[in-house]
Order: structure tokens, then sequence, then C-alpha cells
């Protein structure tokens, strides 16, 4: 079954098209990565699909977006699409509350109270980010003063407490260091059995490394998805060739 699908998507800032006549589905179970030069639309793909970007001035769009056969423009409540699917940024984003309640503030706003149904939230979503047994003894304590891998993982962990069957990931990875960067990674493949996971990267190495599929996009359009090592191994367009080869980028 595909998670997400988008039909004929179109997105535009003002006079500036972004995203041109997008047609792609991304399978549940599964790590979809999206590569691409800068500024060629990956990040507004992604923002679009949990109505993040809607919320930016001068953003427009049509065409279709369905996450798990329904349509996101349906929705009345904005809220319930962003439960389904979870947005992780670039920047490790800790929010200025101990360790504990960054992990239960989505699930109190989406009305869990019971103390103890919290409690086993807390330690499964930091279990699940391979975070519990480095905090558990100091979660009363500032979310502000782990480090930057933590912070991730702890922003994945976050998202996770409100069992979203679609994670988004914008670029996870790229201010990390190269062990927290494999922590992430395997956590990533762990996930994938029970979500499904799109990444936007620039790291090509990590995209072969964890995708199943990967999506090539150049100037917001879709050139190629394939297998990520077709794609990397035969493309069938020049275009992706040239990317990933190093030739442009």
């Amino acid at each position: 079954m595909n998670a997400v699908e988008l039909i004929n998507f179109n997105t535009s800032y003002g006079n500036n098209k972004v995203l041109k006549n997008v047609n792609l589905t991304f399978p549940s179970n599964a790590i979809t990565a999206i590569i691409g030069p800068s500024g060629c639309g990956k990040t507004t793909l992604l923002r679009s699909i949990n109505l993040t970007a809607q919320m930016e001035p001068h953003y427009k769009s049509y065409g279709d977006i369905k996450v798990l056969g329904e349509s996101i423009f349906e929705v009345k409540d904005v809220s319930l699409i962003r439960q389904k699917v979870g947005l992780v940024y670039q920047t490790p984003v800790a929010l200025p509350f101990s360790i504990k309640e960054n992990v239960l503030f989505a699930p109190k706003y989406y009305g869990i109270k019971k103390r103890e149904n919290l409690n086993m939230i807390l330690k499964e979503s930091l279990q699940k980010v391979a975070l519990w047994d480095e905090v558990k003894d100091r979660l009363n304590k500032p979310a502000s003063e782990l480090s930057g891998g933590q912070k991730q993982r702890l922003a994945i962990a976050r998202t996770l407490a409100i069992n979203p069957q679609v994670l988004l990931l914008d670029e996870p990875c790229s201010s990390l260091d190269p062990a927290s960067t494999g922590i992430i990674e395997e956590l990533l493949v762990d996930l994938a059995s029970k979500l499904c996971i799109i990444i936007v990267t620039h790291n090509l190495f990590q995209a072969r490394r964890i995708a199943d599929e990967t999506v090539f996009i150049l100037d917001g359009e879709v050139i190629e998805k394939a297998p990520t090592n077709k794609l990397f191994s035969t493309p069938t367009s020049e275009k992706t060739k040239g990317f990933v080869g190093g030739l442009f980028g």
C-alpha cells in the first residue's frame, strides 16, 4: 500500500513556481530518499505533505496529496494530518522544556492525560531512538543540555510519541558527526518496518546506505524514481547520471 501519493501537484510562492506537476507515490514500510540540488523543491515537497508549507505567505498549491488514501485538503482539522504525518527538521530542535516535557508535549496536546499512559509513551519513545538509557536519570533536566545528536534523536522521539504513520525528515543528519549520523541511520532502518519514511538528503552516500527507493528532483520536476541501487548504478536519465556522478549539484 502507498502511504503517500502526490497527484499532479504544483506549488508556487508568488510568481515563483517551485514544484511542477509532481506525480509520486511513497510506499508504507520503506525508506524513500529525495535527492537533488539546493533549491529544487525538496523541502517544499516535504512541508506540503504535512501542511506546514501552507502557513507561509504567498504559498499556493494545486493538485492533490493523499495520505493513507485520503486527500489532506479534505480534512478540516489540520492537526489530524500532522498527527499522522510527523516532520523532523534539519536543525535539531529542543523545546525550552525538560527532556520529559519535550517528548510529552504532543501527546498532551492531543488529549492524553493519564500519568501511566504518559509515562509509557515517554519510555517507549525514548527507547525507540536509543536515548532512554542515556537520559533516564535526568528526564527533568533542560533538553538544551543535550548534545546535537541527542537533540535530533529527541526531536524524532517527540514526533514518534503520537504514533505517526508517515515520518518526514529534512536533512536530519546535516549538522551531526559521523557517530550520531550512524545512530540515526540505524534508527530509521529499524523504524521503516512500521512506518513510511521520506528523507530529504544532500548526502548521496546516506541515500545509498538506507533508502529502499530514491527520487531525483531537478528544478521542481521529478526526473527519476527507482530502487536506490538501480538509480545510482544504472539511471535511465542523463540528468540523473550527471547528478549522482557529481557533474553538477
